[in-house]
């Protein structure tokens, strides 16, 4: 709806970036948003905050010449206003008609699109391996992925396809050359960057268990088995098999600091195991998500930190601004961690949230089998990840 022509006022329209809306949240600033995307759209994925106001009124809402008053009155006249849609297009409209009326507004840069294209690069303060350790952030979806550095050597787990290039030019920055390129699973809720830096010369690895799953490209990857080890610099990147999520699910500890799960474990919840086989093959792959926790995952020190790749509304991030903790504390919060088995599975299956949009789309062209451009392919990761097991924090209170 934010190609279509709309008459504007004839008034300027203030703006705000993306990245600086961004800072007004991070900063604790208390921020009103007026989203006009459809309720459907806005009910799947929003902007939040603890200091964000949203309302949701649908553009058409503004479209008569005498609008409506009780769409009016459920917009607030006693601050600054940010008006938000899906683009940009029509949240410029309705900002133009408020500020027509006298109301204090700006709108957002290229909508919720630009909101998604923010990814931040946050220092892992608390790991202590070799080298430094950065975390991406993707707040608009919750995508998690990880820049190991050592010298002049990196390694990136779980890239995303739309920030191919920021990969290599963080690494550059950081007076490093990317060596390798790391996926934990096939994923399915973003597309995966694995090929497209493969294309660039880094060395793509993926688990040799995603093969059997038909992915069409294994020949130009280099396939990691459990204990597999890959040195950057002096720091060592060894392979975990944690199945559950899927069958061929890995975590990648880096240098015996910080285990990237991938899908396995988080910081408020662990994995859903319905992606991959389905209804019937749900409490199969959740028994096999229980040993894989049970010995691989709490089989390591306390002080090993965690860092999944994807965080939820509920989880808190550490001192450091990163989504990371130690195993040891997750095991005491997370109850789910310390149920027997039978108790386990009854918890993972009993509220799972909808599957991610456009999965299985998503999982075809990370398996190869679908072919789709940068445009299609950001359109089709738009929205929440809906990868944990529960849609409410397992972490407690």
């Amino acid at each position: 709806m934010d190609d279509m022509d709309l008459p504007m006022p004839d008034v300027e329209v203030e703006s705000i970036s993306p990245n600086e809306l961004k800072g007004q949240i991070d900063a604790g600033e208390n921020v009103t948003l007026l989203d006009t995307r459809m309720e459907s759209e806005y009910d799947e994925w929003k902007i939040e905050g603890e200091t964000v106001e949203s309302v949701n009124i649908p553009y058409f809402e503004f479209l008569d010449s005498e609008i409506d008053e009780d769409v009016l009155v459920r917009i607030p006249d006693d601050r600054e206003l940010t008006v938000l849609c899906a683009k940009g297009g029509s949240s410029e409209y309705v900002a133009a008609t408020l500020t027509e009326r006298g109301y204090d507004v700006d709108h957002l840069e290229d909508g919720m699109n630009g909101w998604a294209r923010i990814y931040e690069r946050v220092e892992v303060a608390r790991y202590d391996g070799g080298g430094s350790l950065y975390q991406y952030q993707r707040p608009s979806s919750g995508c998690l992925g990880y820049l190991l550095v050592d010298g002049s050597e990196a390694a990136v787990i779980d890239p995303l396809g739309a920030f191919t290039d920021r990969y290599l030019e963080d690494a550059g920055e950081l007076g490093a050359e990317l060596k390798y390129a790391f996926d934990t699973h096939v994923h399915a809720d973003h597309i995966s960057g694995i090929r497209d830096l493969a294309a660039e010369g880094v060395e793509g690895v993926i688990p040799e268990a995603t093969v059997d799953r038909g992915l069409t490209y294994a020949d130009e990857m280099s396939l990691a088995v459990d204990g597999d080890e890959f040195v950057v610099g002096d720091a060592t990147v060894e392979t975990v098999s944690t199945p559950g999520h899927t069958s061929g699910m890995t975590s990648y500890l880096l240098d015996d600091s910080l285990l990237a799960t991938g899908d396995t474990l988080f910081l408020e919840s662990v994995a859903r195991p319905d992606l991959e086989g389905g209804d019937e093959g749900t409490g199969d792959a959740a028994r096999k998500l229980y040993e894989s926790l049970q010995e691989r995952v709490l089989a390591l020190p306390d002080d090993t930190l965690v860092g999944g790749a994807h965080f939820g509304d509920s989880a808190e991030p550490a001192d450091d601004g990163t989504y990371t903790a130690p195993i040891g504390r997750l095991e005491a919060e997370m109850d789910g961690l310390s149920m027997d088995e039978d108790a386990f599975v009854e918890l993972i299956l009993s509220d799972m949230p909808p599957r991610p949009a456009n999965y299985e789309e998503i999982i075809a062209t990370n398996l190869g089998r679908q072919e789709t451009d940068d445009e299609e392919a950001f359109e089709l990761e738009l929205g929440p990840n809906n990868c944990a097991a529960s849609q409410d924090s397992l972490a407690g209170d």
